[in-house]
């Protein structure tokens, strides 16, 4: 077998495969030097740390994940499920909308909602001054477990919502016209054809909440919720404990990595022969008088909830601190926070194209299991990647000591731990999986035959691309690099950790007025990341639909 296995990769070696497994074993590097440090040697604070701090951080943690999770479910599947299946007024104004929330990093909304409700916010001055209302503080409380769980489902729902409709659209239309045809009710429909069928969606869409949850620090530490994410703070910064801050995000990963063994498995066990299909759309059925009002109204309550309201409260206060705040400075943290964003996005779509065509060209065991490993990036927490490559580059610099005193840089001097470069080299290795996945998907959708066609008329691999894959993939490519746009764009913990001195983007200038309790003072940053953020939701959507057409 290992001799076949070994045939056939000299076969097929290229200069694409060999770049495809450097690049794989780059983005994989951080995440061995974490797991690596559980095996190290314990910091001074370890024994402290395993006794008081992980088993209340590790338990919120996962009531955190199970409230949001389930919450997340509820919302998304229930919205999905009226999208797709049901004609009712507003219905394609809503299938948009419905997506936006995304554009909102959940730290912007939490530190929106939490001024809001407070004593001194919004609501509250409202109730009382325009309708002489006194409101009972306890129903206001949102820094609070409960309304850390509102902010995540309430702006992470769209990831089951858009995964879970796609798929009912694309693949559930005979189950669900043969179960009308039975004579079942729509409530029957849905809990016995919709669910079970679309539970892969759903699992996966779940996962990618949980896993922002896990990776979150903004909303946690705003709202004073004990999360794995803020005990590695801790440690790393209170405690100035590294080692320790180590194998904390050692042993978060080892949770990760159980939570994603088990959403494939999940997921690879929930297949079933969609050939009966047959491509056919699924056929909405019309919504009339009570039934279209209440759907409307369920979708108008969340898009107000989950984009109107805080948007319209940021440009609120936007006009107030407006000419407070806006100096020369932020024309360098909107160029700073683009052309970071930007340099990554550029590195992660060109390695992705190059894994995804080197997947096309060998796929085995080997190369379908390193392709599982690099979507093993997305579900590492940032503040967990952070401590990954920063160990590396510590390491690379003093490997090459020597190097920079020939330079004449100075030994032992940090040159590598201070650059862009660690910073762009961590969204790459983090944000690698979003552009290849919409990339794999582009190839799986292509197919394989025009490739193969160029290879017997002589052409090589790199002609191939260029003169056939690339004028296919060019909407797959682009979808990607928007989506991974805009994650790095939102990626607080990863630029807050590993950013030079004095590099300022908007995400962490938010954040600095946000712990300086400046909250209205965040508007105008807050306001121009969810600029970017919509700008790209609406780019996508708008390469979606014509994809379709």
């Amino acid at each position: 077998m290992f001799l076949s296995l070994l045939q056939g990769f000299r076969q097929r070696w290229n200069g694409w495969i060999a770049i495809s497994g450097i690049g794989a074993l780059a983005a994989l590097l951080p995440s061995l030097y974490i797991l690596a440090g559980l095996w190290g040697e314990a910091g001074e604070n370890w024994t402290h740390i395993r006794t008081y701090i992980l088993p209340s951080h590790l338990m919120e943690s996962l009531q955190l994940v199970f409230g949001t999770v389930a919450a997340s479910v509820a919302i998304g599947v229930s919205l999905a499920w009226l999208v797709a299946a049901y004609d009712f007024p507003l219905r394609r104004m809503f299938s948009a909308l419905l997506v936006l929330p995304l554009a909102i990093p959940p730290y912007i909304a939490a530190y929106t909602y939490g001024d809001m409700l407070s004593y001194t916010g919004t609501v509250q001055k409202l109730l009382r001054n325009g309708l002489g209302l006194t409101p009972n503080q306890r129903y206001f409380d949102i820094m609070s477990m409960q309304g850390a769980v509102f902010i995540f489902a309430m702006f992470l729902f769209p990831y089951v919502y858009l995964m879970t409709k796609s798929f009912l659209e694309r693949h559930s239309a005979a189950y669900i016209e043969n179960a009308r045809l039975l004579g079942h009710r729509p409530l029957s429909v849905f809990l016995r054809v919709v669910l079970p069928l679309s539970q892969g969606a759903i699992v996966g869409g779940a996962s990618l909440v949980a896993f922002e949850v896990l990776g979150d620090y903004g909303v946690a530490k705003h709202f004073g919720i004990q999360t794995f994410t803020v005990a590695i703070f801790k440690t790393w910064f209170g405690m100035y404990d590294l080692e320790s801050a180590i194998r904390l995000a050692g042993a978060l990963m080892g949770v990760l990595i159980g939570i994603f063994v088990i959403e494939r498995l999940l997921r690879s066990r929930k297949r079933f022969n969609a050939s009966v299909s047959g491509g056919a759309v699924l056929k909405r059925k019309r919504l009339r008088g009570i039934p279209a009002a209440l759907t409307v109204g369920f979708c108008s309550i969340v898009v107000l909830l989950s984009f109107i309201i805080p948007v319209a409260q940021l440009t609120v206060w936007a006009t107030w601190t407006y000419d407070d705040i806006w100096n020369d400075r932020f024309p360098t943290m909107i160029r700073n926070t683009v052309s970071v964003s930007a340099a990554a996005v550029c590195i992660i779509m060109l390695m992705s194209v190059i894994a995804a065509n080197s997947l096309r060209m060998w796929r085995s065991g080997f190369t379908l299991a390193g392709s599982k490993l690099l979507l093993m990036g997305y579900s590492i927490p940032g503040a967990v990647m952070a401590i990954g490559v920063l160990a590396l580059f510590l390491s690379l610099d003093q490997a090459l000591s020597g190097l920079y005193g020939m330079m004449g840089l100075g030994e032992g001097k940090l040159v590598l731990s201070m650059s862009l470069a660690m910073l762009v080299f961590a969204f790459v290795a983090r944000f690698l999986s979003v552009g290849f996945n919409a990339v794999d998907a582009g190839y799986d959708r292509i197919g394989t035959k025009y490739a193969e066609a160029s290879r017997l008329l002589g052409y090589g691999a790199t002609s191939t691309f260029f003169r056939i894959d690339w004028p296919l993939l060019k909407g797959s490519i682009l979808t990607g690099a928007i989506m991974t746009f805009m994650e790095v764009v939102k990626e607080l913990p990863l630029t807050l950790l590993l950013r030079p001195f004095n590099f300022d983007t908007l995400a962490t200038k938010a954040y600095q007025y946000a712990s300086d309790e400046q909250i209205h003072q965040a508007s105008l940053p807050s306001l121009l990341i969810i600029t970017l953020g919509v700008a790209s939701v609406c780019l996508y959507h708008f390469i979606g639909r014509g994809e379709k057409a």
